[in-house]
């Protein structure tokens, strides 16, 4: 019993999500949940990135069949881009976790993950493998399918197709193939055994359909003796949606992707391949065969029948008379064994529906979002029981540390009970952030040593309240996490997690710096207090070679929240280097630490996120000469290349539509962001004011678009007709090739060797365009091993008096990880005309 308490509890449902609104159930939902109290079948849906999973199936078995239906992704999407913001890499898997939370809370579903990193495209499953870490990767599916306990698993991908597709996609169906013969061996992996009980699936699809086959004509003549059909096409009354329209807005929230999905409604088929297990017929239910009702656990028949009496008795317009009987199968839930995953999962169930149907609020809100240990919060505990039950609030306790308070309170029907509490924070509280990203990991593995964490989508809430209710006679024990509240003038109430934190902040303004030359910057640095009465000096440490002035800056911030804003001034050191600069607090006692910096990231369809860090500053020194100083600049999708464009000595104009209709021949040059013409569908009608900047001896450079939603026509963005193709090179330590080493991007102001193309980052390039116009010079070739030579990362064209660029190499990456090489080139592209003509 005790291996899956420990489980279950950093997934113990409460009455109110950490960060977010609590919950507020309709007598429908209230409804809904005893029907699903009567269902024991479990569903894995396994796949690689967020985006993968298919919502409309994931939606049906969570409600038209009631199964508990988790998504296990492989990766949190790290290696995408973002169409929302700036932020990439494992910021950017943050976001996507949380969109896949919505998603979940939307359809039903429940989330896990793995600890492989999305490092970018991947081209075979090998690769992947390699990169992430099978083993690792692969215990960690062995633990989602220990954990959920599916009676079946459905691969969103085929296993026996790599090479044809993403090796993530591929890879995630290889895993799981291979998962599913060993996930009941003790002696695999028998250190999760401490936690979880065997467990062996009952069998395995692949959820096919048209779109593997190349056409809906080619699915229609494929054989489908082996595939189970299943119209998902269900209309729920009680929520007045179609499966299709639920599915639809959980896909919705895939919004970082641009994913927003129209829904659907009416009668809708999915098609469910069998891979192995017990075999079952194409018209058959995928279920078939299994038990999922109360009978298959030992005692627990009568228990499900007295789940169908309260379903059949139960009262919409009075759910408080159904909480006698329920508080009966709770009685009786504690006197069958405990199979470690269904009793104690069915407990938490019956323990939500009593308090959804007496109409339980329970909110504890702290007086700040954070606190640092050691200090002091204020909060406020707000309780009501809506229904005529009586209700004791019997006591509180907050964890962690906090001290037990015996209340013996009636929460009388319909009357507000409020109470101001102080609240420790301990001295030894954990610091919150994101679990998988507080240690160091490798290119493919986030690092996670406690078992109990690993494929969570979060950690738990940092501090949380534990009160225990009295309920007619029965005991019964709740957790709500401590959150903060405001009251925005907009949008009313506003709740934010509350978060443990260091007494300092130290932020760099830039989280990459670099130096084009010998001249001195400064770099800033705020200070904000995370607690009051913060006094100290702030230092900064470099390696040899790098001198900054002053030696340290005294800070005293008296109030929580209060902020400083400091320069250093840094000189680089001769020559091109790379390092880290840190920023250290220095306490008044001359004690020094490490310090910290948060970023925040704020949207307003997910939680607030709040990522804590080593505070450090990546300094790169570039041997750099450029031309040209004054560049236009049309943002992209998760666009920074401004910023760092201005980090080398030019100025950047952000040009508007106004800009784009004007006179540009001011400009030394213009640079269109990465995925521009596909994020901005007004951008094409200031082409011809382009070209004729171009043509009057203008620099215009295009970064790469993608061909999605549609076919990309070369006249939206090219004066000469070019065709964007779906290739690749991933390999970022693919050789480069110099094509054209006369040309004037080769030549200078930068002269640009094989040694430029060192230390790049994620890929080589992306969309190469596999055809073009002749007037359109091919300036490099690179490949991923084993395949043909792609020549369209760089096309320059000559164009009237100015030249035209368009190029897919990945500069958003690029340039703000300080890869010098990719800055040294970017500059002569940014240079060309200023240096000779074309």
């Amino acid at each position: 019993m005790m291996r899956a308490l420990k489980v279950l509890f950093l997934c113990c449902i409460t009455l109110l999500v950490n960060g977010q609104k609590p919950f507020k159930p309709t007598s429908a939902d209230i409804f809904d949940a005893i029907q699903k109290a009567q269902v024991l079948g479990s569903v894995l849906y396994v796949a690689a990135h967020p985006d993968d999973e298919n919502t409309r199936l994931i939606s049906y078995f969570a409600n038209a069949r009631h199964y508990h239906t988790t998504y296990l992704s492989l990766t949190r999407g790290d290696g995408g881009q973002n169409l929302l913001g700036t932020e990439i890499g494992d910021l950017l898997g943050l976001i996507r976790t949380q969109e896949l939370l919505k998603a979940r809370s939307t359809d039903g579903g429940n989330q896990l993950f793995t600890r492989a990193n999305d490092f970018g495209y991947s081209k075979h499953p090998e690769e992947a493998f390699k990169i992430w870490n099978k083993d690792a990767v692969f215990s960690d599916v062995i633990w989602a399918m220990r954990k959920t306990r599916p009676d079946i698993i459905i691969n969103r991908f085929d296993h026996r197709t790599p090479g044809s597709t993403h090796g993530h996609h591929t890879g995630s169906a290889i895993l799981s193939y291979e998962a599913f013969s060993k996930v009941a061996d003790t002696s695999v992996y028998p250190e999760q055994m401490a936690y979880v009980q065997p467990w062996q699936p009952r069998r395995q699809f692949f959820n096919t359909g048209w779109y593997f086959y190349g056409s809906e004509e080619n699915f229609e003549k494929a054989d489908k003796s082996y595939m189970v059909s299943l119209d998902v096409g269900a209309f729920y009354p009680a929520k007045g949606k179609s499966n299709g329209e639920i599915a639809a807005e959980s896909r919705s929230f895939h919004k970082s992707q641009g994913f927003g999905a129209v829904g659907s409604r009416g009668s809708e088929s999915e098609y469910l391949e069998f891979i192995q297990g017990d075999t079952v017929g194409t018209s058959d239910d995928p279920m078939k065969g299994i038990n999922t009702t109360w009978s298959r656990i030992d005692g627990g028949k009568p228990i499900g029948e007295k789940l169908k009496k309260i379903e059949e008795n139960y009262s919409v317009s009075d759910p408080a008379a159904s909480i006698p009987a329920l508080i009966e199968v709770y009685k009786a839930l504690g006197k069958i064994p405990d199979d470690g995953f269904w009793v104690p999962m069915k407990k938490q169930e019956i323990e939500k529906i009593i308090a959804w149907c007496s109409g339980l609020f329970v909110e504890i809100t702290a007086d700040n979002y954070n606190a640092a240990p050691g200090k002091q919060v204020k909060i406020s505990l707000e309780a009501i029981n809506r229904s005529p039950v009586q209700i004791l609030l019997k006591s509180l306790q907050m964890a962690p540390g906090g001290q037990l308070i015996e209340l013996d309170s009636t929460l009388a029907p319909n009357q507000d009970y409020v109470r101001e509490l102080n609240y420790e924070v301990p001295t030894n509280a954990a610091y919150s952030s994101a679990y998988w990203l507080k240690k160091e990991g490798t290119v493919g593995m986030y690092t996670v040593d406690d078992q109990l964490l690993r494929g969570l989508p979060e950690a738990p809430p940092p501090c949380q309240l534990k009160y225990i209710l009295e309920i007619g006679d029965e005991t019964i024990t709740y957790h709500s996490p401590l959150v903060y509240k405001q009251r925005d003038p907009v949008a009313g109430e506003v709740y934010r997690p509350f978060e443990i934190s260091p007494k300092v902040f130290l932020n760099f303004a830039d989280q990459t710096l670099v130096f084009g030359s010998q001249t001195p910057k400064q770099i800033s640095l705020a200070v904000k207090a995370g607690a009051g009465n913060i006094k100290g000096n702030v230092r900064l440490k470099a390696p040899e070679g790098w001198h900054i002035s002053p030696e340290f800056v005294p800070v005293n911030l008296e109030t929580q929240g209060q902020e400083k804003l400091i320069d250093f001034t840094v000189i680089p050191p001769v020559g091109q280097v790379t390092d880290q600069i840190s920023a250290i607090f220095e306490d008044s006692l001359g004690t020094k630490a490490q310090g910290y910096s948060v970023q925040i990231i704020d949207y307003d369809h997910i939680p607030i996120q709040t990522v804590l860090r080593e505070s450090s500053v990546k300094a790169v020194k570039v041997d750099l000469v450029k031309t040209g100083d004054k560049i236009g600049y049309v943002m992209g999708a998760g666009d920074k290349l401004p910023e760092f464009l201005g980090q080398i000595g030019y100025h950047v104009t952000l040009l508007n539509e106004s800009d784009l209709a004007g006179e540009l021949k001011s400009y030394d040059a213009i640079v269109i962001g990465v995925r521009a013409y596909n994020t901005d569908e007004r951008l094409k009608f200031y082409n011809q004011n382009l070209f004729d900047y171009v043509e009057q001896g203008g620099n215009l450079i295009v970064q790469y678009n993608t061909r999605y939603r549609d076919a990309l026509d070369s006249k939206m963005f090219s004066p000469y007709a070019l065709s964007v193709s779906r290739n690749r090179v991933t390999d970022e330590n693919s050789e480069v090739r110099i094509l054209a080493p006369e040309h004037p991007v080769i030549k200078g102001p930068n002269a640009i060797t094989s040694a430029d193309f060192e230390g790049w980052v994620q890929e080589r390039g992306l969309y190469f365009p596999d055809q073009w116009d002749d007037h359109f010079t091919p300036i490099l070739s690179s490949n991923d091993t084993g395949e043909d030579p792609l020549d369209g990362s760089l096309l320059i064209a000559p164009y009237g008096k100015g030249w035209y660029t368009y190029t897919t190499l990945s500069w958003f990456r690029e340039l703000p990880a300080g890869v010098p090489g990719a800055y040294r080139l970017f500059v002569n592209i940014l240079s060309l005309g200023k240096r000779a003509e074309p």
